[in-house]
């Protein structure tokens, strides 16, 4: 037996020592240093804004990446996802299959207007990289992303993804890509106006990985009239803004856009079953309906995972997420705001948010790091941000109580009041602002 005690389905469940070297020898060396540094805690069972350890211990997630806006093992989003695993998880591909086709009515129905066609995969860069692949079927042969943008690290998607550091090591990349700053569209306009007809623009409402980037609100608009202007393809990437993370229903609704596509993950798997999609205008959509085996996948569409949809789907409007996101968020965002500067002062050089995505970001490197690895010492989980090291996001369920935000308030006060002394006395360092 372990030195856990405890078992899996399959038998006793491998030790903290035992598992990790399981990870160096199969999995990711480097992967297995990180779970060290964040404690070496295992993940054994989650439920609601709870994960729970091996060891017995709780943590209050408020990570996840955005997948977790209905928390853990939401019961409608379980109920759908087994019931279908006992009667039919995956489908012929031959036969038509009912649940794609309702999982795809059921999101066109909270789709901005106008996107009324539906490609499902399996995680948020499969969708960018049918997203490519559509504006290409328009004659979108020129692809343009922004500066310290996210869009996954597949080929294609991790040609628009926008640090070299992900992309140095996988070069040649797809060919005719730029980038341009974020939240202004001069650079935009010029690049545009060289290549009228020809360009694939891909943009996100928030730029999540680059540390919670929040644009003028005249920013979308804007990028979607260039796209008119001069014929390109606009591709709004809501893998992780879409389906309430930013207290409505897509980043596009606020500012009132409708893209030519769409690209939907992450809070669409209910936190269960990994599902994304593209949600498309018909015009669009038109050379995917000509030939339905021109861009296919195993299991797209598969019925287990049009359940997790289905329900997620569900649950968001049983339980009124959408609005629940946008009310805790406007708790959250100032109350963490006055903790976070009443131990770091001027450290914290910004803290933003809209609904429940916040990032704090700090005028120099390291503190987000050591102010994540300290959350967790004190019971919560965060996220660090990809294409950032001075933020630190967090990103937590819309289905906190009172009690678990005052744990989280407390818990986040002491791991500032902890971390702050180190940095005290440090002159400030480079900011990616200067």
């Amino acid at each position: 037996m372990s030195s856990s005690g405890k078992n899996t389905q399959d038998g006793p469940s491998p030790g903290r020592e035992e598992l990790g070297e399981l990870y160096r020898r199969r999995l990711n060396r480097g992967r297995a240093t990180l779970g060290e540094m964040f404690g070496g805690h295992i993940e054994t069972r989650s439920q609601g804004a709870w994960v729970y350890t091996s060891e017995g211990r709780r943590f209050l997630n408020c990570g996840g990446y955005g997948v977790l806006l209905m928390g853990a093992c939401h019961p409608t989003v379980i109920r759908h996802v087994s019931e279908q695993l006992h009667r039919h998880p995956v489908a012929t591909r031959v036969f038509l299959e009912p649940q794609a086709a309702l999982a795809a009515d059921a999101l066109v129905a909270v789709a901005p207007p106008g996107l009324e066609r539906v490609h499902f995969a399996g995680s948020g860069a499969e969708a960018v990289e049918t997203a490519i692949k559509m504006a290409r079927t328009r004659g979108h042969r020129r692809l343009v992303s922004t500066v310290n943008g996210y869009h996954g690290k597949t080929m294609g998607a991790l040609s628009l993804t926008g640090r070299s550091v992900f992309q140095e090591p996988f070069r040649p990349l797809l060919p005719g890509v730029d980038h341009v700053p974020y939240g202004e569209t001069e650079a935009l306009e010029k690049l545009l106006s060289g290549m009228p007809g020809e360009a694939c623009v891909i943009v996100e409402p928030v730029q999540g990985e680059a540390g919670v980037v929040i644009p003028p609100d005249d920013y979308l608009p804007r990028v979607q009239e260039l796209c008119r202007s001069y014929g390109a393809f606009f591709v709004l990437d809501e893998v992780q803004t879409g389906l309430g993370r930013l207290g409505t229903w897509w980043g596009a609704d606020r500012v009132g856009v409708t893209p030519d596509a769409l690209l939907v993950g992450k809070g669409l798997s209910g936190g269960v079953v990994p599902v994304s999609a593209v949600v498309a205008t018909p015009d669009a959509f038109s050379v995917f309906d000509r030939d339905p085996y021109l861009h296919t996948s195993t299991f797209s569409g598969a019925p287990l995972a049009m359940a997790a949809a289905r329900g997620a789907l569900a649950a968001l409007h049983e339980d009124d997420l959408v609005e629940r996101s946008r009310v805790l968020g406007e708790e959250l965002l100032p109350r963490l705001t006055e903790i976070a500067r009443s131990h770091f002062g001027e450290t914290v050089r910004e803290v933003r948010g809209r609904g429940l995505l916040l990032g704090f970001e700090f005028d120099r490197p390291g503190v987000a790091g050591d102010l994540l690895i300290e959350l967790v010492e004190q019971g919560v989980v965060a996220n660090h941000s990809l294409n950032s090291d001075f933020v630190l996001r967090l990103t937590p369920p819309a289905v906190l109580n009172r009690s678990e935000t005052d744990f989280l308030y407390e818990a986040f006060d002491r791991a500032c009041r902890l971390r702050a002394p180190s940095y005290s006395d440090q002159t400030e360092g480079d900011s990616p602002h200067a």
